[in-house]
């Protein structure tokens, strides 16, 4: 008689409990400081898209609407 394996499961699926920690990023490096430059327009727009919102400020739309 044959050994019945676990159905569904596929073997390889990742653990649930751990967590990976992201590495810390310097936002004031050098490469990120290019790359803020070709993206942001002034300092407002700056500190908005490193996540330092003010009180109130309108939420982007999540996807495209058709």
């Amino acid at each position: 008689m044959p050994k019945k394996g676990k159905k569904g499961r596929g073997g390889r699926g990742k653990s649930h409990g751990k967590k990976q920690k992201k590495p810390d990023v310097d936002i004031l490096s050098p490469a990120a400081m290019l790359n803020l430059y070709y993206i942001a327009h002034n300092a407002a727009d700056c500190l908005y898209l490193r996540g330092f919102r003010w009180p109130g400020a309108p939420k982007g739309k999540k996807g495209k609407s058709k």
